[in-house]
C-alpha cells in the first residue's frame, strides 16, 4: 500500500502585532495532529512561508510533564525537532502532490499566512488537485487568500469553523489581529457553524475539515484519517 502524505504549513511569525508579544504555533494544534497522522503510517512533512525554524507561542509550552501528552512528546521528540528547524519554503512544495495539506494554529499565522504568495499557491493546487485540505483554530487563515480559477474563494459555499470571533474576545486579542477570522470567512461567502467555546468541534465539508480550537485538534487529524 502507497504511503499517503501531509503536508503541514506552520506559521514562520514569531511576534502579535505591534505588541512586540511573542507568538508563533500553538504547540498543541501541530502535536495532537502530528502523532495522530503519523501513527497512522502517515508521512508528515513540516513546510512554512519562509522555511527553516519555526516559532512556538511560549504560552503553549510549559515545563515537560505539564503539557498534553502529545506536546510532551514533540518536546522529547529529536526527529520532529529537526524536522521543525527545518522546515520546507511553502513556495517550493508541490502540494498537489500530497493526499491532504493541514493547517496547524496560533495567532502568528493571523500575519503572514493570509499574504503569502506560497501558501497561496499551495492551497491552490491542492485545491486543484482534489486533495484533502484541513485547518484548525487559526489554522483556516492560511484559506483566506486561495481562489478557485474563476476568482471565488475556496471557502465559498462551504460549511467551514474556527477560532471564533467571541472566544477571540475571550482570548483579549480582538482589537490585535490584523482580522477576525470567523468575520473574514463569512466575508468570504463561507458557511460558517460553530461548537461551544473552547470545546472541540470540526466541520467536514467534503475534501475542507475546519476546527475551532486546540481542543478540536486531535477532532480534525481523525477527519483527515
Amino acid at each position: 500500500m502507497t504511503t499517503k502524505r501531509v503536508l503541514m504549513i506552520v506559521t514562520s511569525h514569531a511576534t502579535m502585532g505591534d505588541q512586540g508579544k511573542a507568538t508563533g504555533i500553538w504547540a498543541e494544534e501541530l502535536a495532537a495532529p502530528y502523532y495522530a497522522l503519523k501513527d497512522a503510517g502517515v508521512q508528515v512533512d513540516v513546510a512554512s512561508p519562509r522555511g527553516g525554524a519555526v516559532p512556538f507561542d511560549p504560552a503553549s509550552l510549559k515545563p515537560a510533564g505539564q503539557n498534553p501528552p502529545a506536546v510532551d512528546r514533540l518536546l522529547a521528540d529529536e526527529a520532529a525537532q529537526a524536522q521543525l528547524k527545518t522546515t520546507l519554503a511553502a513556495g517550493g512544495v508541490d502540494a498537489a502532490s500530497y493526499d491532504a495539506v493541514f493547517f496547524p494554529g496560533g495567532h502568528g499565522t493571523m500575519w503572514d499566512l493570509p499574504v503569502d504568495a506560497g501558501v497561496k499557491r499551495a492551497v491552490e493546487a491542492a485545491h486543484a488537485g482534489g486533495r484533502v485540505i484541513a485547518a484548525v483554530c487559526h489554522g483556516p487563515a492560511g484559506l483566506v487568500s486561495a481562489r478557485k480559477p474563476n476568482g471565488e474563494s475556496i471557502v465559498a459555499g462551504r460549511r467551514v469553523n474556527a477560532f471564533t470571533d467571541e472566544e477571540e474576545a475571550a482570548a483579549g486579542l480582538d482589537k490585535v489581529v490584523p482580522f477576525k477570522l470567523e468575520s473574514r470567512l463569512r466575508e468570504l461567502g463561507a458557511r460558517f457553524e460553530r461548537g461551544p467555546v473552547w470545546g472541540p468541534y470540526a466541520v467536514r465539508d467534503g475534501w475542507l475539515i475546519t476546527g475551532q480550537n486546540p481542543a478540536s485538534s486531535e477532532l480534525v487529524a481523525q477527519h483527515v484519517l
